[in-house]
């Protein structure tokens, strides 16, 4: 009976993961971009594939979409698993996280994860995604600074994690966030020389 349910435990984490992988890797900055003729995001800006890239073509319209999917497709992974239970909800959190970083169709160059990274909180645990979403919202209000309205969105996610939901569920989202950091370690060197760029603000290169 044991193998059975560890068998099932088994297969219920890999799909989870693969259907979390498959959902973030769908690159919406890019599909949109060229859909509505502006090209291939990817040679803009810093090249990168999310909304922060997309509003350096001079389209808050499109920024915004890409914004609505990448985090739409993050909370959907969640909110999909959830029927299999907690543990493969945790499983697509993860899965939709590495596939918007490390999409196989772009040669695992994606994006930086935070517009996914707040869909996956605001799903799977809501209270601590809103938290998120607030620091992001008011730091970006005061320093204009997009990454670092993000690094400190993502440094709070574990904590109100555990403040408002469980301890046990802070590695799982103490991952992600470290995964997200990680993606931004260029934008943490020009943060520290004062050379990062604000939102709106063209920039040719690394911008994130």
């Amino acid at each position: 009976m044991e193998t059975v349910i560890a068998h099932h435990f088994t297969i219920t984490a890999f799909v989870s993961i693969a259907l979390g992988y498959l959902l973030g890797s769908i690159p919406f900055g890019l599909v949109i971009t060229k859909l509505a003729g502006l090209g291939d995001i990817r040679d803009i800006g810093s090249g990168n594939i999310g909304a922060t890239n997309v509003l350096r073509t001079g389209r808050k319209d499109l920024a915004l979409l890409t914004l609505i999917l990448d985090s739409g497709k993050g909370a959907a992974a969640v909110l999909i698993a959830s029927h299999w239970g907690l543990q493969a909800e945790m499983g697509a959190a993860m899965g939709s996280v590495l596939g918007h970083l490390f999409p196989v169709w772009l040669k695992f160059k994606g994006g930086k994860g935070v517009a996914t990274t707040l869909g996956v909180l605001l799903a799977f645990v809501p209270l601590a995604g809103l938290g998120s979403c607030l620091i992001w919202l008011v730091t970006a209000l005061i320093t204009r600074i997009s990454s670092l309205s993000a690094l400190l969105a993502m440094a709070a996610a574990p904590f109100l994690t555990a403040y408002f939901y469980s301890p046990k569920w802070c590695w799982l989202v103490g991952t992600i966030a470290l995964l997200v950091w990680w993606k931004h370690r260029e934008n943490i060197k020009r943060i520290l020389k004062g050379e990062e760029p604000k939102i709106g603000k063209k920039k040719d290169a690394n911008a994130a």
